[in-house]
């Protein structure tokens, strides 16, 4: 059977001798698809035709496969990252908006307990001193007692 197979690849061409030397390809020939093929050989140049020129659409369509997946991933990688992005920025602008609401805040409770307080020490100073003896009328009282 060997012998066979060598003589129909000797006798396509000089380059084809050399592709059936191949011990893969001798293998090949020799199986029953092989044989099949060498009985046949205007199906089997036929499928030579067909996976030959069936390699670049099927290549390519990988190639669009990979590159759409990869794409997918890396925008989805970007678009989490916006996303992050954006609610950190969020969390930064209401923190320091919440953070400035309470310096605002304490500072104008602070001025209007202060201003309550001034006011009323200031009305209380003010009954005490009107209700309270001078020193000379404790002493009157002290010595009436």
């Amino acid at each position: 059977m060997e012998g066979s197979s060598n003589s129909l690849c000797q006798s396509l061409s000089p380059l084809l001798n050399q592709l059936c030397e191949d011990p893969r390809v001798a293998w090949l020939l020799n199986t029953r698809l092989g044989q099949y093929l060498r009985q046949h050989p205007v199906f089997g140049l036929s499928v030579l035709l067909f996976t030959s020129m069936a390699v670049l659409p099927v290549g390519l369509f990988v190639v669009f496969a990979l590159v759409t997946l990869v794409m997918s991933a890396v925008g989805f990688v970007f678009v989490e990252v916006f996303l992050l992005f954006v609610a950190a920025l969020t969390l930064l602008f209401t923190l320091s908006g919440l953070a400035f609401f309470s310096l605002v805040a304490s500072f104008i409770f602070g001025t209007f307990y202060m201003m309550v307080l001034n006011l009323y020490r200031g009305y209380y100073q003010h009954e005490a001193t009107q209700s309270r003896p001078t020193a000379a009328e404790e002493e009157r009282v002290d010595s009436q007692n």
